[in-house]
């Protein structure tokens, strides 16, 4: 997966981009590690019960230039891209990514596309 200048994760229909006033150390604070290449690194659980190993994770990674990202939903393994999107069961998935894409425009790391 290339980076974009604007992504989303499968089957959502909102589209996110790098807010112009984003710093390195604002995604820093809000968790993302820097990669050996300099990129920034994402990746959170998606199930809101902390025991549970095998519900899916959303990931995103920042250029290091702060201009582009990619991101997507995985298996708990990280292996295959999923889509939380195309059915009801997973409603609380759903809402989990959007609290912290929601989240991620507040710090004003990210803004709607």
């Amino acid at each position: 997966m290339s980076f974009l200048q604007k992504a989303t994760v499968e089957g959502c229909p909102q589209h996110y981009k790098i807010n112009s006033k984003a710093k390195a150390y604002t995604f820093k604070d809000y968790g993302f590690t820097e990669t050996s290449s300099g990129n920034l690194q994402f990746s959170r659980p998606l199930d809101l019960n902390p025991q549970v190993k095998q519900g899916p994770k959303f990931k995103m990674t920042v250029a290091r230039d702060l201009q582009t990202l990619k991101m997507s939903i995985t298996t708990a393994n990280g292996l295959k891209a999923m889509n939380i999107f195309k059915s009801e069961a997973n409603k609380d998935k759903q809402d989990q990514f959007y609290f912290i894409m929601d989240d991620l425009i507040a710090f004003e790391c990210l803004e709607k596309a």
